[in-house]
């Protein structure tokens, strides 16, 4: 498959170059230049996960070197649980939280680390620089920890997410860096990009949404549970994302523009409202962002929004087709309580914001996208609830292991540093 930049359409280059390169030369993020044709009639009841998801991206890797290594990279990537729970007649609960390290970043990210494994040569090795702003970080580190062509550096923002997150991040060690930067989520998404463009000699790449091979394997859990939701019920179900750097939703957009069965796409972010202010007045006006209860999501200029305006260039065309809703820190409070009285689910803050969007929409069947496990954010939730929460037992071995992490301020300067000393 071809792509091209978001910046500039007229310069293309093959899918895998793209995965392995992350960013584009201008700054742009790649997108297919033509989106292949989907015959939802070669899905099967009984195609598993994993198989679902070999025939679905087959359909972007078909001229590539990955391509016949899909069934087996799907299988090792794929390798838990994606369950749907109904909560009532026309809601239910998509949990995208049971992988390794409890957050849906696990599908992008370990897909990606077998995708560049897949495509090392021998005698190369590819550094990772990663922005997070909580999730991300330690899905990243998970799935390229003691990968042979890999060095992973994480950044995140100092003292703005939640103990367990940066435990997460910094539980590691051996090829794999975490750097606590002095600023915001922002400021790291600024030096990778930066760090990026500068220190092309570093053979750097990227594991955020920016990078492509993160962005398509989630379109495969809405692809799936959408297909599945049409057999089951005869109802093209909407599914409600939260989102704050908007790759989960744009993969959502992906999925549905391939012609899998979605009604419509609402989205819910927190007090970063950019994107519901570019929905209501048409002028994109990033802003510095705001630490908010749903830490992940404390994005002020999501760079995943360059991707839905190639969607979406008209503005009239981009009201129609995009949802959006802010939710405040209250409302995130207020729904944690009201969902474990209604339905006895714990769901962590990111969660919530969509749980609050769900109640302002009237439409049936509606898919709510839960993001991480509650038990991450374990100093929100529990005086929220007054009570202990349950830690699955593959977050509790996390929690226990040794942590090593640098601290530097948000210079490029520090950053170049950083990565010379770890690389050397």
């Amino acid at each position: 498959m071809k792509v091209s930049s978001t910046r500039d359409p007229h310069k293309t280059l093959k899918l895998s170059d793209a995965i392995l390169r992350g960013l584009a030369d201008d700054g742009g993020l790649y997108v297919p230049v033509n989106f292949p044709h989907c015959d939802l009639t070669q899905f099967k009841e009984s195609d598993d996960y994993a198989t679902f998801a070999a025939k679905l991206l087959h359909l972007f890797f078909h001229d590539e070197k990955i391509d016949s290594e899909l069934p087996r990279i799907c299988k090792s990537a794929f390798n838990f649980p994606v369950p749907l729970k109904q909560l009532d007649q026309n809601t239910y609960l998509l949990e995208l939280f049971h992988g390794p390290t409890s957050s849906f970043k696990d599908f992008g990210a370990r897909f990606l680390a077998e995708c560049m494994e897949t495509l090392a040569s021998d005698n190369t090795k590819t550094t990772i620089l990663v922005a997070t702003s909580g999730d991300t970080g330690s899905a990243v580190a998970s799935a390229f920890f003691q990968k042979p062509h890999a060095n992973v550096i994480v950044l995140f923002p100092n003292g703005k997410i939640s103990a367990r997150q940066q435990q997460q991040i910094a539980c590691w060690g051996e090829n794999v860096l975490a750097i606590a930067v002095d600023g915001t989520f922002d400021d790291c998404q600024r030096l990778v990009k930066a760090a990026y463009q500068e220190g092309q000699h570093l053979q750097l790449s990227t594991a955020n949404s920016i990078n492509l091979g993160r962005l398509l394997p989630q379109m495969v859990y809405y692809a799936y549970m959408a297909w599945h939701f049409k057999q089951q019920h005869q109802q093209e179900p909407g599914f409600i994302v939260p989102s704050g750097n908007l790759g989960n939703v744009t993969a959502c957009y992906w999925a549905k523009k391939l012609g899998f069965p979605i009604r419509e796409i609402a989205i819910a972010t927190n007090a970063n409202d950019v994107l519901e202010n570019y929905a209501v007045t048409g002028e994109y006006q990033p802003g510095e962002s705001i630490a908010t209860l749903a830490n992940a999501m404390d994005v002020g200029n999501p760079s995943n929004f360059e991707r839905l305006k190639t969607l979406f260039p008209d503005f009239a065309n981009f009201k129609d087709n995009v949802t959006v809703l802010s939710v405040s820190d209250a409302q995130i409070k207020t729904t944690i309580a009201e969902v474990e009285q209604r339905y006895g689910e714990v769901i962590c803050p990111h969660t919530a914001t969509a749980f609050y969007l769900r109640e302002q929409l009237s439409e049936k069947d509606w898919i709510i996208v839960a993001t991480a496990e509650a038990a991450k954010f374990e100093t929100v939730i529990e005086p929220i609830l007054n009570k202990k929460i349950p830690v699955s037992k593959r977050l509790a071995a996390l929690l226990t292991k040794d942590t090593h992490m640098l601290e530097i301020s948000a210079d490029m300067n520090a950053l170049v540093a950083a990565i010379k000393d770890f690389l050397s």
